[in-house]
C-alpha cells in the first residue's frame, strides 16, 4: 500500500514510502527543495503509470518544466507522458474549476468549490496531486478559518496522494494544515560558518515507523538525494 516518492533516500525514513490516499504537508522556506521534491513526486508517478496532477500558482507548467529540465531525473518526459496534468490557479480553465458558481452565499461558494475540485481528483482517477501551495487556499479563503479547515479536510478524503506545500520558516510553528494532515515533512535551509546546509526532517507520519533526525539533502544532477545514514543538527 506504500508508495516511491522518487525522491532518493527518502523512503527510508518513512517505513518504506507513503502509505497511499492521505495528505502530507511539505513544509520549508524558499529554496529547501519543495518544488523538486514535489516535482520528483509527481515524475516518479508517472513513471509507473499513476495520473498526476499539479496544482500552482507560483508559475506556469513553461516555467516549470524549464527549472526542472535542468535536472536528470525525466520531469519533461512525464510532462509528455499523458499521465501528468499541470493547471495555473489563475488560468481560466483553473479559475472555473476552483471557484464555479457559488452565488452570493460564501458558504455556497466554498462548498461548491470543494465538491468541484474533489470531483475533478476522484472522476480523473488522479493518483498523485501537488498544491504548490497552501497560498492557493488562502488566495480564494481569505480571512475565512473555518472555509480553510473544511477544505483541508476534504483533501484528506480525496482518492489521491497528495502534497500539500507549505511555506513555513519556523518548524515550531504549527498552522492548521499540519494538525490535520496524515504527515508533515518539513524542509531545512540555513547558514552555517562552512555555508549553507540543507536538510529533511520528518515530523509527523501517522501509521509509519518514522526517522525524526535531521538528514541532510543535497541536489544534483539527478534533483534531490536524502543521506539517511547522516544527521544534521540545526
Amino acid at each position: 500500500m506504500r508508495l516511491s516518492t522518487g525522491v532518493d533516500g527518502f523512503d527510508e525514513l518513512v517505513d518504506g514510502g507513503l502509505l497511499r490516499n492521505r495528505l502530507y504537508i511539505l513544509s520549508g522556506p524558499p529554496g529547501s527543495g519543495k518544488t523538486t521534491f514535489s516535482s520528483q513526486f509527481v515524475t516518479e508517478g508517472a513513471r509507473v503509470g499513476e495520473k498526476c496532477l499539479f496544482l500552482s500558482m507560483h508559475e506556469t507548467e513553461a516555467e516549470l518544466t524549464h527549472d526542472m529540465s535542468a535536472y536528470d531525473f525525466g520531469f519533461e518526459k512525464a510532462a509528455q507522458s499523458g499521465k501528468f496534468q499541470f493547471r495555473n490557479v489563475f488560468d481560466s480553465n483553473a479559475k472555473r474549476l476552483l471557484k464555479g458558481p457559488g452565488g452570493n452565499d460564501f458558504s455556497s461558494g466554498v462548498k461548491n468549490m470543494t465538491n468541484r475540485l474533489v470531483g475533478f481528483i476522484n472522476s480523473r482517477e488522479i493518483d498523485r496531486l501537488v498544491i504548490d501551495s497552501t497560498m492557493i487556499l488562502q488566495y480564494f479563503y481569505p480571512d475565512n478559518h473555518e472555509a480553510f479547515v473544511q477544505f483541508l479536510t476534504s483533501l484528506k478524503r480525496v482518492d489521491a496522494t497528495t502534497l500539500l506545500i507549505s511555506e513555513m520558516t519556523d518548524p515550531t510553528s504549527y498552522a492548521d494544515e499540519h494538525y490535520l494532515a496524515h504527515g508533515v515533512i518539513f524542509m531545512h535551509n540555513y547558514m552555517e560558518s562552512d555555508g549553507m546546509h540543507r536538510g529533511v526532517q520528518i515530523i509527523k507520519m501517522r501509521g509509519t515507523d518514522i526517522d525524526s533526525n535531521i538528514h541532510p539533502v543535497e541536489f544534483d544532477d539527478d534533483g534531490l538525494h536524502i543521506r539517511p545514514e547522516r544527521k544534521l543538527e540545526a
